[in-house]
């Protein structure tokens, strides 16, 4: 028998995205957004308000990257969710946490989360149903601990997912079957 249950933002895995930019002192800036997507190959969809210190930076340096957050960071990627930039400036510096300037845009690699999209921003949509920030990726880099033959492992990510119904986070990792290819037995 099925119940009903409180709406909740109930699609689940949600990806846990760090999201980096430099602040106007060139100091990092990183914050967690579980709300994002791909919406082409090579954009992203990030549905983020304008009252984030983060979106104040992406308009100005029109560039920012987005890291996969891992289950070895699962402490400082809550950190960048739970304190805002606007209060908190220097909370990258807090987490321990490592930055490079990426070669591609102006924004920072945070080199502790293993997979990274280097993004330049395109535009910001608001109203009742605008989706956000908007970036196209112009690269992508990966830790060579996650790499096998030259792609992306992504059972060595760590990769953990946010549960909107207990506020729970989970490492995703395990394979269980082969997209494009396992529903073709029913055919």
């Amino acid at each position: 028998m099925r119940k009903n249950i409180k709406v909740t933002e109930a699609i689940f895995p949600m990806p846990v995205l760090m999201i980096a930019t430099y602040n106007e002192d060139g100091s990092v800036d990183v914050m967690n957004a579980a709300w994002g997507t791909m919406q082409a190959r090579d954009h992203v969809v990030l549905s983020l308000t304008e009252t984030h210190k983060t979106v104040k930076n992406m308009k100005e340096r029109r560039a920012f990257t987005v890291s996969i957050a891992d289950a070895a960071h699962v402490v400082e990627a809550d950190y960048f969710g739970v304190v805002s930039a606007n209060n908190t400036p220097n909370k990258f510096e807090k987490s321990g946490l490592t930055a490079v300037k990426s070669g591609n845009v102006d924004a920072p690699i945070i080199k502790e989360f293993p997979l990274c999209m280097e993004c330049e921003y395109v535009e910001y949509q608001d109203g009742p149903y605008g989706c956000g920030v908007i970036g196209k990726v112009v690269n992508v880099t990966a830790d060579e601990s996650i790499l096998e033959d030259g792609k992306v492992d992504i059972s060595k990510v760590g990769a953990i997912a946010f549960d909107p119904y207990t506020h729970g986070y989970y490492k995703v990792s395990e394979r269980v079957g082969e997209a494009f290819k396992d529903g073709l037995k029913l055919k």
